[in-house]
């Protein structure tokens, strides 16, 4: 039986806190853990700064084997991770196991992405000294390390977004220190995790700096940490209002730095008439367990469907109402997140020219599904129903015709994903929707349900705002670690002086 000792890891030291907090698991015993103070932030900056002038200038092979060593011990404390995990947060011990696998995987290919050294874009323009009228001198470019970031724990994923979570994997694959501002929701998942980093700080004999957890904290700490001089950006993966008020922060400082933050969207699906027709209660029972899986609280959870007003249509809403009506209630991760989806449903459900399909109830802690209808126009007409409600509720939008369907494609927000149901005869009428979906979205789908997002090199997880604020970064991928290198170019550089991964043999 885990029992968290509940202190912050500051720069190699476990530091307790004057004031505590408490957590509030779904299931079992809270615990008491040291909230985070302003002296925390300053202490785990300077230790990252000064971590940073040794690993930013580790080899690759010492930054691959300090990730796979992170990925040994988070799986050495696997049941330990498990319980207190499916304690805190409600998930299931499946969910949970799989989650934790992720994480180490990701762990795992950003060591082997980094020992290929394909990330660091190595560019040579040789010199040539006879050239008129004026001579080139000899160039040399490739990524380097920004220094410490600071990254901020997501509520829904306790292990892939969070502690060791992609932000954190992607920063230290890149070379930069890192301090993590823990989730309220599950510190004490966090701590064991942080514990596994700080096993494999001490094994590969790596300067403690390279690695701070400080948990919960009041507003002013997460405040404090985005604004500290010696940090130069920030990953960020949870609610539109908290990012953007981060975002805005890091804008303002006096030197302004990269905010990655990862806001989530309603990620809209698409029913073209043909696919309607012929499989439209198929997608519909598909739609229906991707929007509840987890209950819904997922960034890449489909809210809408848009469909093509008609029989089609309305069977289509009946077989989605129906898979839905088999969903049994799931505990929330939070009770707040609870709270904010029974306040979305009530949002929706107010909302001028919108139908109940499917209505259920909910208590304090749990999610069941909800089903609503409403018209194409009438979604035009009511920005309120594009904003996301973080749980199993899905909008069914009906459009009169493919020009309609098309204008709800065009007044589309940002969004993480975009999904086309079609056949083969859709294809013309598709045609015409992949450039809109291509300028809304990080991750086109056809014929697929978003949820799950699978970490590899192709893999895009962001998009135009407001799905993240970045909207040429991805948070998952291997293509994550650029968004925490610069381009340094070497004018004349002596081979001797060039950083190691630029010496010519």
């Amino acid at each position: 039986m885990f029992h968290p000792h509940g202190k912050h890891l500051i720069a190699g030291n476990w530091v307790e806190g004057d004031e505590t907090f408490t957590s509030s698991p779904a299931s079992g015993l809270p615990h008491s853990f040291s909230a985070g103070r302003l002296s925390d932030v300053n202490a785990a900056a300077l230790g990252a700064e000064e971590a940073f002038w040794s690993f930013g200038y580790s080899s690759r092979k010492e930054r691959a084997a300090f990730l796979n060593a992170i990925a040994d011990e988070i799986d050495a404390r696997a049941d330990q991770i498990t319980q207190i995990g499916c304690s805190e947060t409600g998930l299931p011990e499946m969910r949970l196991t799989g989650e934790r696998g992720r994480t180490t995987g990701q762990l795992r290919l950003f060591a082997d992405h980094v020992l290929q050294g394909d990330y660091l874009d190595r560019r040579h323009d040789r010199a040539l000294p006879e050239r008129q009228p004026l001579p080139r001198p000899d160039l040399k470019m490739i990524q380097r390390p920004i220094g410490p970031v600071a990254v901020f724990g997501a509520s829904n994923f306790p292990l892939a977004f969070s502690t060791a979570g992609g932000d954190t994997a992607a920063a230290l694959a890149a070379g930069c220190p890192v301090v993590v501002k823990g989730h309220s929701a599950h510190p004490g998942t966090g701590e064991i995790v942080a514990e596994a980093i700080h096993a494999a700080i001490q094994s590969c004999n790596l300067h403690p700096g390279v690695f701070s957890l400080i948990q919960g904290g009041k507003r002013d700490v997460g405040t404090a940490l985005v604004q500290h001089p010696l940090i130069k950006a920030v990953g960020f993966t949870g609610s539109l209002t908290g990012g953007r008020a981060l975002f805005d922060l890091c804008a303002a400082r006096p030197e302004p730095i990269p905010f990655f933050g990862e806001l989530g969207s309603v990620n809209p699906m698409f029913i073209f008439a043909n696919a309607c027709e012929k499989r439209g209660d198929e997608i519909a029972k598909g739609w229906a367990g991707s929007l509840t899986m987890g209950a819904g609280q997922f960034c890449t959870n489909p809210g809408i469907s848009i469909v093509l007003a008609g029989e089609d249509a309305t069977r289509f809403a009946q077989a989605a109402a129906a898979a839905l009506s088999d969903v049994s209630a799931q505990t929330m991760l939070t009770d707040g997140i609870a709270s904010a989806y029974r306040d979305g449903q009530k949002r929706i459900a107010a909302t001028s020219g919108v139908r109940e399909i499917l209505a259920s109830t909910c208590d304090l802690r749990t999610a069941t599904p909800y089903l609503y209808e409403t018209t194409a126009k009438n979604w035009l007409d009511n920005a309120v129903l594009e904003e996301e409600v973080f749980g199993p509720l899905g909008v069914i939008v009906t459009a009169e015709n493919l020009g309609e369907m098309r204008e709800v494609a065009l007044a589309l927000q940002g969004q993480l994903t975009c999904t086309l149901h079609l056949d083969a005869e859709d294809f013309d009428d598709a045609a015409s929707f992949l450039p809109i979906a291509e300028r809304k979205a990080g991750r086109v789908l056809v014929n697929g349900f978003p949820t799950g997002v699978e970490v590899c090199d192709a893999m895009v997880h962001g998009g135009p705002y407001p799905a993240s604020t970045n909207f040429g970064a991805t948070s998952v991928g291997t293509l994550s670690i650029r968004r925490f290198l610069r381009p340094v170019c070497y004018q004349n550089m002596p081979d001797a002086l060039l950083p190691g991964d630029l010496q010519m043999p």
